[in-house]
């Protein structure tokens, strides 16, 4: 299967998991083992608001992290990413920081109107 990863996922992964040059690929990887594992799941993990027609793959190496994923004909495209509370480990990356990060892209993005 076929494993295609947004924009939007690769810059969480990298805010909030690892800061990889190739995030794209080590999601990729990562989800296709997880298929391969049987670590799929249509309703959303604990505390997260499920969107129609969306599949979780639960992460083979981190426990804690749950790929959120639409099915295509025949990919699975990853969307975002979602950090259980309270999982096996924190945030490799303290939320004051990628907070931080969001502020400095709004300021330097120009508004459109």
């Amino acid at each position: 299967m076929l494993v295609a990863v947004t924009d939007h996922a690769a810059e969480r992964f990298r805010q909030r998991v690892a800061g990889t040059l190739d995030a794209r690929t080590e999601i990729a990887r990562r989800v296709a083992r997880a298929v391969e594992a049987g670590r799929v799941d249509e309703e959303p993990p604990p505390g997260a608001t499920g969107a129609r027609g969306s599949v979780y793959v639960r992460d083979l190496v981190d426990r804690s992290l749950v790929f959120v994923c639409r099915r295509g004909r025949d990919e699975l495209v990853v969307v975002t990413l979602w950090e259980q509370e309270g999982g096996v480990a924190p945030p490799r990356v303290p939320r004051r920081y990628t907070d931080e990060l969001k502020r400095q892209e709004r300021r330097r993005t120009p508004r459109r109107g």
